[in-house]
């Protein structure tokens, strides 16, 4: 089986992990690609099965819901906001940002978020991928809207934290997409049904507590 995940995708990762130990004669293989990487290759129906941080409003497109998917901010642990509590969004808007390159999801979603406050971000730098947003924040150039789950379950320890936005963690979800009439393998259906049951289990203790 051939899936396709936007961009960083943790859970993707341990998903597979579980459904290979439970069915270990199947063969799969995963790759991360950024929105637009992977709207081209489903419009060619080149892979089993897609994951979007953000649902395709196409008619030609099956969309599902898969499981929750939280943003959040990450910054370094010294940064002068680390310990202020309810940050209002116009305060950290003022913040050097770390956004991914053009034709991102992540990238979409951050600045679909500053559209609606009516704001612009200040962007610092533009990387291509999430280790090179990390190695950023961790240098101190930078904050990041993210997923919680980009730098895995839970954030480096001692160095990289999710400061305490209000509207933070921003609810988001993960969705599976196929093109309309696929005939989806075998193995690609036994997959849907499994993380319909074991996605929340393997994902829900890193939501827990967001700002630890």
């Amino acid at each position: 089986m051939y899936l396709h995940s936007f961009e960083s995708l943790e859970q993707a990762r341990a998903l597979i992990g579980a459904f290979i130990e439970r069915y270990p004669g199947v063969d799969v293989a995963l790759e991360i690609h950024n929105r637009q990487t992977l709207i081209e290759r489903l419009a060619g129906n080149e892979d089993d099965l897609y994951i979007f941080a953000e649902p395709l409003v196409k008619d030609d497109i099956v969309t599902q819901t898969l499981l929750p998917n939280p943003l959040v901010v990450f910054a370094r642990d010294d940064h002068p906001l680390a310990n202020v509590r309810g940050i209002a969004f116009e305060r950290i808007a003022a913040e050097p940002f770390l956004m991914r390159e053009s034709g991102s999801g992540t990238r979409l979603l951050a600045a679909s978020l500053f559209e609606r406050r009516g704001l612009a971000p200040k962007v610092r730098l533009e990387l291509n991928t999430d280790e090179a947003i990390k190695e950023a924040i961790l240098a101190g150039l930078g904050v990041a809207i993210m997923s919680r789950f980009t730098f895995g379950l839970e954030p480096e320890a001692r160095r990289l934290i999710c400061l305490d936005v209000e509207g933070f963690p921003l609810e988001n979800h993960w969705h599976f997409a196929y093109p309309v009439g696929k005939q989806l393998s075998a193995t690609a259906r036994a997959f849907m049904d499994f993380a319909r049951q074991e996605a929340r289990a393997l994902a829900m203790p890193g939501i827990a507590h967001p700002h630890q």
